[in-house]
């Protein structure tokens, strides 16, 4: 993986830990709306993690691909994965 390994652990890491807290609000029945907050909380740093691994992708797998037909394919699943993202 070509992304700044350290920013993306710590986002990971971070998200790790709001999920455990989320874990616990649910098994402390709290109230619902606050859960939900610190649901979409957790996936806006899931979000910016995957738009580092993404961008990196672009910047030096595309970028450095061997072959036009190698650089059409890391394209392609760039496109599949963002098709899933905006579904």
């Amino acid at each position: 993986m070509m992304a700044d390994t350290k920013t993306v652990l710590r986002l990971l890491k971070t998200a790790r830990g709001q999920l455990d807290g989320i874990i616990k609000m649910v098994e402390e029945d709290r109230y619902c709306i606050d859960i939900s907050q610190q649901v979409m909380a957790t996936e806006a740093i899931l979000n910016r993690a995957n738009k580092e691994i993404l961008a990196a992708h672009l910047k030096h797998c595309v970028q450095q691909a061997a072959s036009p037909q190698e650089r059409e394919q890391k394209i392609e699943e760039f496109v599949q994965t963002l098709g899933r993202i905006l579904k």
